[in-house]
């Protein structure tokens, strides 16, 4: 049983507490979930470690509501098993402060390839479960390998709705309801992003209006116009499930887009790009591997924790006097100065984005809904059936723009003045600080 802080106390399956009394879990401990937010926000102290026990205890509780409310659907004790591993491994493979270590660091650091942190949560599964000999004990509670290794590594990816008319390895396609509980890839209304926003607003201090105990309990599984599968929500819940998707855009505007959050961010990257060659961590037969390229083997991978941070910050090593500058800067405050800031399209590169989370479209067009008088029939609900007060746009861009150098300053305000007026770009602000507090 864990006391865990949102969800009270969570009681998770035998199998669950062996695979998180591994290294491969344990690692999680020391890699910060809004990672360089800390910096900004005080609170922001949780890790990874308790945000995926949390997953997988949502991820157990909506699958037992729809196994009891809807015994029909034949969901068995390894489906429920399978699910809540995958809520729990979900994000075995982040790296050094979590999105930051995907998004800014390895796309700059390694330009040639496409990598995400979810397939390195697959790897880390894989190699987790083989060094703790967990097969037998898998077996043992019922699962049947490697058939149902599959299908929780494909529960970890999640289904694109591109993808979802195709045959799942694992379970046949009429249990793709499955593949939506940890990672929705067709709306995302998924528990990684109810656990996140209950956890992560109460670690801020924002409030969190959206209750997802609520929507477990109007959480149904209908047979549904394209054919398939769904977890459907009753019609009168669609102006929480708008909430929840607003609620999510006003959390990353004001936690994760924070200017200064941001600016941390960018340091960090800048210092671990400079010491990417000159940090190295030994990983299997003897190899060793520099930060980028530990992501390419698991024993390696699993020594690299937010700590790399620190040992940047007290080293004596020659090779890394310029990244350890740059994080010094960070603990002194003395971070790169904020230009201005500017909204344009879509398609400038290394732009602020914030969406509903399906980028522009509107998330609630892919969700199906069900009446009180009708719960076996699913449909979806216009937007001017809604409220004539929704937003029309569901994504917006904007570029900030960062100088390096104090020095610098005061002609990179103007040169960004000049250019903005140069492209016709609305400017939202040019910052006049000296210092960004």
């Amino acid at each position: 049983v864990f006391n865990d802080p949102i969800h009270g106390h969570v009681e998770l399956h035998p199998l669950l507490v062996k695979m998180i009394n591994t290294p491969q879990f344990n690692r999680l401990r020391y890699i910060k979930q809004m990672a360089e937010a800390y910096f900004v926000f005080p609170g922001a102290c949780h890790n990874r470690f308790e945000h995926s026990i949390g997953v997988a205890h949502l991820a157990g509780e909506l699958i037992h509501t729809l196994q009891q409310n809807q015994p029909e659907l034949g969901i068995t004790e390894r489906d429920k098993l399978c699910v809540q591993i995958a809520g729990l491994c979900h994000d075995l493979g982040h790296g050094p402060f979590s999105h930051l270590f995907d998004q800014m660091f390895i796309s700059k650091a390694r330009p040639d390839i496409k990598w995400e942190h979810e397939e390195n949560s697959v790897k880390m599964l894989d190699y987790m479960v083989r060094q703790n000999q967990l097969e037998p004990v898998m077996e043992e509670y019922g699962l049947k390998l490697p058939e149902d290794m599959e299908v929780i590594k494909e529960m970890i990816r999640g289904k694109k709705p591109e993808d979802r008319g195709e045959v799942h390895v694992g379970r046949p396609q009429e249990r793709l309801f499955l593949y939506e509980i940890v990672a929705n890839k067709t709306n995302g209304i998924d528990v990684d992003k109810f656990d996140y926003f209950a956890r992560d607003c109460h670690h801020l201090g924002i409030q969190n209006h959206f209750d997802h105990l609520r929507f477990f309990r109007s959480a149904r599984v209908i047979k549904c116009p394209d054919g398939l599968m769904h977890i459907c929500s009753r019609d009168k819940e669609v102006h929480n499930l708008y909430a929840m998707f607003y609620a999510r855009c006003s959390f990353h505007r004001k936690a994760c887009q924070h200017k200064t959050n941001r600016l941390i961010e960018t340091m960090i990257t800048d210092a671990f790009l400079k010491a990417d060659e000159h940090i190295m961590t030994k990983g299997s037969g003897g190899r060793s591997y520099c930060l980028s390229k530990a992501i390419d083997d698991m024993q390696a991978y699993t020594k690299l924790t937010d700590r790399v941070f620190e040992d940047i910050l007290s080293s004596s090593s020659e090779q890394l006097r310029d990244a350890k500058n740059i994080l010094h800067r960070i603990i002194t405050r003395d971070l790169y100065k904020c230009v201005g800031k500017l909204e344009t399209g879509t398609d400038f590169p290394q732009v602020v984005k914030l969406d509903y989370g399906m980028k522009d479209k509107d998330p609630i067009g892919e969700v199906f809904f069900y009446s009180k008088s009708d719960n076996k029939t699913a449909f979806n609900i216009p937007r001017d059936q809604v409220s004539k007060l929704l937003p029309e746009r569901f994504s917006e861009t904007f570029i900030r723009i960062y100088c390096k150098k104090n020095e610098h300053l005061a002609v990179a305000k103007q040169h960004f003045l000049e250019w903005c007026q140069k492209n016709s770009y609305a400017i939202l602000k040019v910052i006049y600080l000296e210092q960004v507090k």
